[in-house]
């Protein structure tokens, strides 16, 4: 499998828009449906994988799990949430070797403190200290085999310290040479604004959540802003497991005879968009191939 390089999907969308991947089926909808490249976050791909929250419980054994099975589903370029390294500098630069392995073409590592740390960005309670970050970003660029593989600094301070400590941090990740910084945790329009006036010029991620009090910005808008790359992490797993339970919860009353369930209208349809991300038909072509061969 040949797999594009996260740097080629930037070049060819401005800003790059990566949808999070929490499974392989995920990961190759998102490929069939034209993106150019995907994410993998703890959140959502720990959710699915092991009904776990992402408050540092999983660590990278887990998650070099999921990725493993997400990334021979599809051909496209992805990164990868890294989280603090799972541990000291040695851990750091075991991540990114592992990762590299698994086909990983960009990796986020984040300054949130592992024993405080939660899901969402804007409630962290606490980062580690400027030098303990530092270190481990260093170490993270030294370790990677190719420069092909980006290496993000993501900054939590933003809910601990404030959006001036986080801009701080991440002009120092910029200093220390890291392909692109990610300020998470943003509430407003104009702290976006402000992110990609302050950081212009270098490769900057955002991410859109909904669900949350927080904008509901367009690419566009977050392209004019000066941001070259747009995750949306919430969207494909608020949407699935909503329509998981409220569909459980209609089989049950269906079950106890309290109401009748009838088929979707779309189950047709939603069963061809499923066999097209199987590949079915290829797979039936070969079991037909086999059992010519056989008489």
């Amino acid at each position: 499998m040949t797999r594009p390089t996260l740097r080629s999907a930037l070049a060819a969308e401005h800003p790059l828009v990566t949808p999070l991947a929490h499974d392989a089926l995920s990961a190759r909808l998102i490929e069939r449906a034209g993106f150019r490249a995907f994410a993998i976050g703890g959140s959502a791909m720990l959710a699915a994988r092991y009904a776990l929250p992402d408050l540092g419980i999983a660590a990278r054994g887990e998650m070099a799990n999921g990725i493993r099975d997400i990334a021979a589903a599809t051909s496209l370029p992805f990164l990868a949430d890294g989280d603090d390294g799972y541990g000291d500098a040695k851990s750091v630069a075991y991540t990114v070797e592992t990762y590299e392995r698994l086909g990983v073409g960009g990796i986020l590592i984040e300054d949130q403190r592992r024993d405080r740390k939660q899901p969402r960005a804007e409630k962290a309670r606490g980062v580690v200290e400027v030098a303990e970050i530092a270190q481990k970003l260093r170490t993270a660029m030294e370790a990677r085999q190719s420069t092909e593989t980006l290496i993000i600094g993501r900054t939590d301070a933003y809910g601990a310290l404030g959006l001036d400590a986080a801009l701080a941090r991440a002009e120092g990740f910029l200093a220390l040479g890291v392909d692109a910084v990610f300020v998470a945790g943003l509430k407003a329009e104009d702290e976006y604004a402000r992110v990609g006036r302050e950081l212009k010029g270098a490769l900057l991620s955002a991410a859109v959540f909904e669900g949350v009090d927080t904008p509901w910005l367009t690419p566009h808008t977050l392209g004019e802003m000066g941001y070259a790359h747009v995750s949306f992490p919430a969207s494909l797993m608020f949407r699935i497991v909503g329509t998981m339970a409220d569909t459980l919860a209609t089989l049950r009353r269906h079950a106890q005879g309290i109401e009748t369930m009838s088929p979707a209208a779309t189950s047709a349809a939603n069963r061809r968009v499923l066999d097209d991300a199987l590949d079915a038909g290829r797979w039936q072509r070969i079991e037909t191939q086999f059992a010519k061969d056989d008489r």
